[in-house]
C-alpha cells in the first residue's frame, strides 16, 4: 500500500486542519492533487484507497471525485499532458481541428500516451478561457489562441525542455 513520507503526512495532517471536525471529506480535492504529484502523477486504486483512510471516508466517496474531475488521472500518463478544451466557444473556434493536428501530429488518440512517454492528449470542458479559443492547458499553464503552428511550437518547446532536463 502507498503511504507519504512522514513530512507529506505533516502536510496532510495541516490541510485536513483547514476544515471544521467532521467535516474532513472537504480536504479530498487537495489530497488528491498531492496524491497525485508524490505517487507518479496518477491515482490508483490503492492510492484512492489510501487517501480514503487518511480521510477516514469510503474509498467510493475518493473514486467519485477522481473520476469526476479531468484534473485527476486515472492511468499513467506523459510528462507533458495537453488538455485541450472542447465546448462551445473553442469548439466554433476550431478545437476539434487542433485536437485532429494533435492527434496526428502525436500518433495518438485522445486518452492515450505517445509512445516516447512524452506526451497525454486530454479532452475537457470548459477552462475557462472563451475568449481565447481554442485554448488548451498544459500544466499550469494556458496556451491560447492555437494554431498549428503553435501547437508545433509548443510540441519542440516540450521536447527542447525535456532534453535539457535529463
Amino acid at each position: 500500500m502507498p503511504a507519504f513520507s512522514e513530512e507529506k503526512l505533516r502536510e496532510v495532517q495541516k490541510i485536513i486542519a483547514r476544515y471544521p471536525e467532521g467535516k474532513q471529506k472537504s480536504a479530498l480535492l487537495p489530497l488528491l492533487h498531492l496524491a497525485q504529484d508524490e505517487f507518479g502523477g496518477w491515482l490508483d486504486t490503492p492510492v484512492m484507497d489510501y487517501v480514503a483512510s487518511l480521510l477516514q471516508i469510503e474509498p467510493i466517496e475518493v473514486y467519485e471525485v477522481a473520476t469526476f474531475y479531468s484534473m485527476y488521472n486515472l492511468k499513467p500518463v506523459g510528462k507533458y499532458v495537453f488538455e485541450v478544451c472542447q465546448t462551445g466557444p473553442c469548439m466554433i473556434n476550431g478545437s476539434d481541428q487542433i485536437i485532429d493536428y494533435i492527434k496526428h501530429r502525436l500518433d495518438i488518440s485522445v486518452g492515450e500516451t505517445s509512445a516516447d512517454g512524452m506526451f497525454t492528449l486530454k479532452t475537457v470542458e470548459c477552462l475557462g478561457a472563451c475568449g481565447y479559443a481554442p485554448m488548451m492547458q498544459l500544466g499550469k499553464f494556458y496556451k491560447e489562441h492555437l494554431t498549428r503552428e503553435k501547437v508545433d511550437a509548443i510540441i519542440d518547446e516540450c521536447r527542447k525542455n525535456a532534453a535539457v532536463n535529463n
